[in-house]
């Protein structure tokens, strides 16, 4: 470059570019410094495209990495400090260990109470079936395994297998009552409960459609749950209705006429408790519908104790998960030099390496970037700590961690630090815990709303309930702007494309064309000298070429002078608006956080409001759809009872039970400190057709002793004795099988949780009062449409 000849456009000498030119070397954009475990390091960001694989891209990206090794210069190497991915593949491999200990525990249940391998062998075989079909289903549909589908075969387990259970028991109950053969008992016993098979079908199905319809991101987790758990529903009544019938009348032996009573050891034990047990039983729903009015006074304050329990759960959108990763964000001082912010940084991961080694896998640091903005003030680390199976203390969890450096961070002066949490869901947002926009909703002007920012901010700081509330963009910081005088440029022959051009040159620099050194490709750029464009006084040096050729100095049309303002303008639908994110403190719900947030922005001067955004927005919208969605589930569910059983009685004594499961699920969720986020929903959408699906079998068999001339009373006590075993039988094999999911640990833990607590509490407390609630129900309905028909029901 330093031999290339240029010709003087006034008097044609020919100067060399080396004698008036200085050629160097260097670095095509100073604006970001990286490190790697402490060492320099430079970084490549991948990110997912819409509807691609995560898993797929990211084995992708390490072979290609592999192959491209043998390339590399000697002693450079490549790594992959921050993935998304091993969070995904853990999870899902646990939700896969999570179904097969579920799959063991039904099977242990139904042969306690089955006492048969055969008989405990048939519903057995139904789950591979159904899980098969299902998958196939969800093919054709496109989606993906995932772990939205595999909580949704979790759950599908313990239901699946309850039609498969209801046939069998009925059928070894009629061979041992009337001595009938497996063939003849099959036939009997599909005429008493093919009926209700397809109600509960009905009711179960019916509970999870009107999840499909929902917008948003909330929609799609519920769609893909509403297609698995539809599906599996499905298949399970058809295989219990055409396989397990089949399966009943060829592996089934027959056996004499009462040998349940027969049995010795434990199963006699076992069977003579149970049957003590049942009379019992019997004798409370006697006395249960005896005192009716008093009992359904009862119901009435579970009801209320529901509710009220219901609305002081805390809210949220979807519970942290411990994925493996931590971001540190670094704000440093307006105009903080490269090499201060670079001090922080170093501090930052002089603590992860040193303090927290034992947990930390990769430190990946950048200086001039981060989530609030680009600029050589700001800072960003990703953490990523090291696998789930070596941090199994609770101290080592992501939260934890992120606790302890907040604590540590708070003491560092030159910058402020923030440790957060990633999003549930990634790309949903940048942190866990809420984000919004304030907006100068009166048109104040910029100087007001950051008056404003900065106002709510520390009434954040001074709130018991908020903890790392923070601006998300840059501060407003010196500006040297350059103006020219339009007029006087005009005089002097200057073009505003010249003075441009020649100042771009000057102080930004040019791109001029491309080079090859040593095989590789790089960039020509023309800049000034450093020591000519430090100053604002330096634009003293630089002259402009009028259109007669002469050189005119800057002075002579510019001046320069100081400001202050934003270094970026940010809008939110269209008004002038502030990003800010935080979250609540340790025990505080992001719902309970966002209304102490709306609170603290009352007390802001009038014209300024917010709009929440990213995972805030989406919890906003999951909130405002529950109610639509519960009163949706429950009104298909009426209509399709009252379709199939062609009266209003039976709907509304089954859907009467539904509040006994959900104050099970609300209380269990309390108890252990869960919000009532989207989880929540569908553990108490599941809870509702759980108790729906007892209460069918108890009315649907008090119909058909009703039909057959029993008497009211008689009909309903009839019906809850042979009822009791199937649904003591199928609850809990339905909750031993989500017990792994409430007592989860590691990746994915926190949604496991959050599904398994609130189906284990209400199935258990759904199924223990609604046995005792759902026969009054029957009772107190079927007397109003007796008393009315004018038959005696005595």
């Amino acid at each position: 470059f330093q031999e290339i000849v240029l010709r003087s456009s006034e008097d044609g000498a020919v100067l060399k570019l080396g004698d008036i030119a200085r050629v160097e070397l260097g670095a095509e954009d100073y604006g970001f410094r990286t490190h790697h475990n402490g060492r320099v390091a430079t970084g490549v960001a991948i990110s997912l495209a819409s509807g691609g694989n995560a898993l797929e891209v990211a084995e992708s990206v390490r072979n290609l990495i592999r192959d491209q090794e043998q390339y590399f210069p000697p002693g450079l190497t490549a790594v992959v400090p921050f993935d998304n991915t091993p969070f995904v593949r853990v999870a899902i491999t646990g939700v896969i260990w999570t179904l097969l200990e579920a799959i063991l525990l039904v099977f242990l249940v139904m042969f306690l109470f089955l006492q048969n391998w055969r008989a405990t062998l048939i519903p057995t075989l139904a789950i591979p079936v159904v899980i098969l079909g299902t998958f196939g289903i969800l093919a054709a549909l496109g989606f993906s395994i995932n772990m939205l589908t595999m909580f949704a075969m979790i759950l599908a387990i313990g239901l699946l297998v309850d039609d498969a259970i209801v046939v069998v028991e009925n059928v070894e109950r009629v061979m041992d009552e009337e001595g009938l053969s497996p063939l003849e008992a099959t036939r009997k016993s599909m005429d008493q409960i093919t009926g209700a098979l397809i109600g509960i079908g009905v009711v179960l199905s019916a509970v999870y459609v009107p999840m499909a319809f929902l917008g948003g991101a909330t929609g799609v987790i519920y769609r893909q749950f509403s297609a698995t758990m539809v599906s599996a529903i499905g298949l399970s009544v058809i295989v219990a209705i055409i396989f397990t019938p089949a399966l009943c009348a060829t592996m089934l032996k027959q056996t004499p006429k009462g040998k349940d009573g027969e049995k010795k050891g434990f199963f006699g034990w076992f069977n003579r408790t149970f049957d003590r047990g049942n009379e019992k039983y019997q004798g409370i729903v006697r006395r249960i519908i005896a005192w009716r009015k008093s009992s359904f006074a009862a119901f009435l304050v579970i009801v209320a104790l529901m509710v009220f329990l219901f609305l002081r759960l805390p809210t949220a959108f979807l519970p942290n998960e411990d994925q493996g990763n931590l971001f540190v964000l670094i704000q440093g001082p307006v105009g903080s030099s490269q090499e201060r912010t670079m001090e922080v940084i170093e501090e930052v991961e002089q603590y992860f390496l040193e303090e927290e080694g034992d947990l930390i896998s990769d430190i990946f640091a950048i200086q001039g970037f981060s989530f609030a903005g680009i600029g050589q003030s700001n800072g960003m680390a990703f953490i990523t700590l090291k696998d789930w199976s070596e941090r199994k203390d609770p101290s080592e969890s992501v939260a934890a961690l992120a606790e302890r450096a907040a604590a540590r961070f708070s003491s560092i002066n030159n910058a402020l630090v923030y440790a957060i949490i990633p999003p549930p869901i990634t790309e949903l947002g940048t942190s866990a815990g809420f984000t919004f926009f304030l907006q100068d909703n009166a048109g104040h002007g910029h100087e007001a709303l950051m008056d404003a920012r900065n106002q709510l901010l520390g009434l954040a700081a001074q709130s018991p309930l908020l903890t790392n509330t923070r601006p998300n963009g840059l501060d407003d910081a010196p500006q040297l702007r350059v103006e020219v005088d339009n007029e006087k440029a005009a005089a002097l022959g200057l073009s505003m494309d010249e003075i441009n051009r020649t100042l771009g040159v000057a102080w930004g620099g040019l791109y001029i064309d491309d080079f090859i050194e040593r095989g590789r490709v790089k960039r020509v750029y023309v800049q000034a000298e450093a020591p000519f464009r430090m100053q604002p006084e330096d634009f003293r040096y630089w002259s402009v070429r009028n259109s007669a050729g002469e050189m005119v100095p800057f002075s002579s049309f510019g001046t320069t002078r100081w400001d202050y303002g934003s270094p970026r303008l940010e809008r939110y639908n269209g008004i002038s608006a502030v990003e800010i994110q935080g979250e609540g403190v340790p025990g505080v719900s992001s719902g309970a956080a966002m209304l102490e947030i709306e609170r603290l922005v009352e007390e802001l001067p009038p014209g300024f409001g917010i709009e929440w955004t990213a995972t805030s927005y989406q919890e906003r919208q999951a909130g405002g759809q529950t109610s639509m969605l519960y009163t949706l589930s429950l009104l298909i569910v009426f209509l399709a009872l009252a379709a199939l059983y062609e009266s209003w009685a039976i709907p509304t004594a089954v859907l009467l039970a539904a509040p006994l499961g959900v104050i099970g699920a609300v209380l269990a969720s309390s108890l252990r400190g869960m919000e009532r986020d989207v989880y929540f929903q569908v553990a108490m959408l599941t809870t509702v057709g759980l108790t729906s699906k007892n209460a069918i079998l108890i009315v649907e068999f008090a119909k058909i002793n009703l039909e057959n001339g029993m008497r009211l009373l008689e009909a309903t006590v009839a019906a809850v004795r042979d009822r009791l075993r199937p649904i003591l039988m199928t609850s809990l094999a339905f909750g031993f099988g989500v017990v792994p999911l409430t007592i989860a640990s590691g990746a994915g833990s926190g949604a496991q949780k959050a599904i398994g607590t609130g189906v284990l509490g209400g199935m258990l407390v759904g199924t223990f009062l609604g046995i005792f609630f759902v026969p009054l129900f029957f009772f107190i309905i079927e007397r109003l449409f007796i008393r009315k028909k004018g038959r005696s029901h005595e």
